[in-house]
């Protein structure tokens, strides 16, 4: 992309925004925003969402880095967000290139541009945005004089797919690593990109994709992966915050300037999650739990409304009723603040944690919506994706919530697991009506009891015990959804699916490795963007994209991996051992449940060991057992 010579970018954004939809999403200015002095920082950083304004404002993790980086007196971070479909032809049409929301630079001007990989969907944009940037889409391509391009997430854990993009990939949790590469930057500058790239490769936690050499099999398997310099480590191990009860936070969150997603206090009481879903890569990947002390929930959720004006806060995790004292702490926050017009809510419970009790205590000031999560119609496939929970303990949970006075639930399910058959999909629609027969037996009010069923199609995610498994092709997943809709015939259960291509791609790009990168440049240079979008989705582009670089979809999505197989990603290490892997996808065969380790038993996943964190300890907080909570 040409820019145009005209360097005031401020005024010449001024008269594109009065062209566009929502302008709002590229002013900047929110309360709490940082603008720091550009001369004298040393480090300048750009965070950038490959997604809109509104998704991105929704992430916590931009907001912990964002206020992680800018507590440091020599490094600022602004942010960016990928321009909807009319922002980017105004900016196209008038060379204006992408600018950082605060200082409204180009990030062209940074000396270090990071992106969050939360969805793979999301890829295309990120070559978007970089092209925008006036950046060279591949890592080759930059120079001296380029900023850095660095990615973390959990998409990074397969980070092969965008290797020939990307200069350096964060692994893991990134509130300590970041100043480990704002120190490197710092004390590299001016000796070389090269130079710097090994150094980086030095650090934990981080992943220098150009460094290493990849040789492939005859069948198009993964011969070896290998360091090609000194230095760089043969398995890159995550980074994983010991403390996380005294980990930053930020106090001062930035509040938009428009409707987001997620428009509420997002308050994080445990990182992690021993439950053991075999499905579930952030399960995985975010190993081992560490929960925050209760005075420290209670404070920062006080100074957060304080600097906020928030009337909301979400107790957030990947399973927050998991929280050893969950109950204490929302009554204690409803005790405090209730008062005053401020409520607690939960996102996804899980139905074997979910009390009447609780229920009440969240619904004081305002009800929320419930959501509960059995993921499988049957119990012998919640048993092979270890879900740990029953029918009778989704019927116990919201009979539980109709009494306590909710109208509607939502469901949320999984199509496609491996071992799945068709009685399962009948489950689905078995357990719905059950759902709908608790909510008259409690009195729910007939025009207004609903319940919702939404279906995902299953994704072999990488470091798993799923990674080895297929997916199940189009017409499979197809035929499930159709199967499932004609089963639903209450109106009162209404029935929401995604679309079984962007699964496919979702699948294409969890499994594969970096000579996809030639896919998705062929796939940005035909107009492929926010492919996450049901509107802007395109299939035929995608299959346009696969039949010009010669790559089968097919032979990612659908492969069944053996044992012995080198995976893409079996360089980077989540903690997890791969022995236990394997053995788990052996119990899951077998339909054998693995206990949750919080609850007694240690399944030797090798996390807590290859970490050297403490599972007794998090942050200084002693976890309970389950079976030791107030439920």
């Amino acid at each position: 992309m040409t820019f145009a010579a005209d360097q005031d970018y401020g005024v010449k954004l001024e008269r594109i925004l009065a062209r566009v939809q929502k302008p709002a999403r590229y002013a900047g200015g929110e309360l709490n925003s940082v603008v720091k002095d550009w001369e004298r920082t040393a480090v300048k950083m750009a965070f950038s969402f490959p997604d809109v304004y509104e998704v991105g404002m929704s992430h916590l993790g931009l907001q912990i880095l964002y206020h992680t980086v800018n507590s440091r007196d020599d490094a600022l971070m602004e942010r960016s967000f990928a321009p909807w479909g009319d922002m980017e032809s105004q900016m196209r049409r008038s060379g204006l290139p992408l600018l950082s929301l605060e200082s409204k630079r180009p990030l062209g001007q940074f000396d270090i541009v990071a992106f969050t990989l939360q969805y793979e969907m999301s890829f295309t944009n990120i070559l978007n945005m970089l092209d925008l940037a006036g950046i060279p889409l591949r890592s080759a391509d930059r120079g001296e004089g380029f900023p850095l391009i660095i990615a973390g997430g959990p998409c990074a854990f397969n980070p092969e797919p965008l290797a020939d993009f990307i200069d350096v990939f964060a692994i893991g949790e990134g509130e300590e690593l970041i100043h480990d590469i704002i120190d490197a930057f710092k004390a590299g500058r001016g000796q070389g990109r090269d130079s710097l790239l090994k150094d980086l490769a030095g650090i934990q936690g981080i992943y220098v994709p150009g460094l290493y050499r990849v040789l492939y099999n005859e069948d198009g398997t993964i011969q070896s992966v290998s360091p090609g310099v000194e230095g760089a480590p043969e398995k890159v191990r995550k980074r994983a915050v010991a403390n996380f009860d005294r980990s930053p936070f930020p106090e001062r969150p930035i509040v938009p300037n428009t409707g987001v997603v997620h428009d509420r206090i997002m308050l994080e009481v445990l990182r992690g999650c021993t439950r053991g879903c075999r499905f579930c890569q952030a399960g995985a990947i975010y190993r081992p739990v560490r929960e925050k002390s209760p005075g420290t929930l209670i404070d920062q959720a006080e100074k957060l409304v304080k600097n906020t004006g928030y009337d909301e806060i979400s107790l957030t995790s990947l399973s927050s009723a998991d929280y050893t004292g969950i109950d204490r702490v929302a009554r204690e926050l409803l005790d405090r603040m209730g008062g005053s017009g401020v409520g607690v809510s939960l996102p996804s419970l899980r139905v074997d944690a979910f009390s009447v009790d609780l229920a009440r205590e969240i619904q004081r000031v305002r009800r929320s919506s419930l959501t509960f999560a059995p993921e499988a119609g049957t119990q012998r496939l919640r048993d092979v994706i270890n879900k740990g929970v029953t029918g009778e303990n989704l019927l116990d949970a919201v009979s539980a919530a109709f009494s306590a006075g909710w109208q509607a639930v939502k469901l949320y399910f999984m199509i496609g697991l491996p071992t799945e058959t068709m009685e399962d999909i009948r489950g689905i629609a078995g357990l719905a009506e059950d759902v709908l027969k608790k909510g008259l037996e409690a009195g729910a009010k007939k025009g207004r009891l609903k319940v919702t069923v939404s279906a995902s199609s299953f994704v072999p995610k990488s470091h798993t015990p799923f990674q080895w498994e297929p997916q199940n092709t189009i017409g499979e997943l197809r035929e499930k959804q159709i199967f499932l809709k004609t089963l639903i015939r209450d109106k009162r259960i209404s029935f929401k699916w995604h679309e079984p291509e962007v699964s496919i791609l979702e699948g294409v790009f969890a499994r594969g490795d970096r000579r996809l990168s030639a896919v998705l440049e062929r796939a940005f240079r035909l107009g492929c963007r926010f492919d996450g979008w049901s509107e802007c989705f395109d299939y035929r582009k995608w299959l346009e994209a696969f039949a010009d670089t010669g790559i089968d979809p097919g032979w990612y999505a659908h492969h069944r991996y053996d044992y012995d197989h080198i995976l893409p990603w079996d360089h980077i290490e989540s903690g997890i051992e791969r022995k236990f892997l394997v053995r788990e996808h052996k119990r899951a065969m077998e339909a054998r449940p693995t206990p949750d380790c919080r609850g007694g038993k240690c399944p030797a996943c090798g996390v807590c060991d290859g970490l050297g964190i403490n599972p007794e300890i998090g942050g200084g907080v002693v976890l309970a057992p389950l079976q030791d909570k107030v439920l």
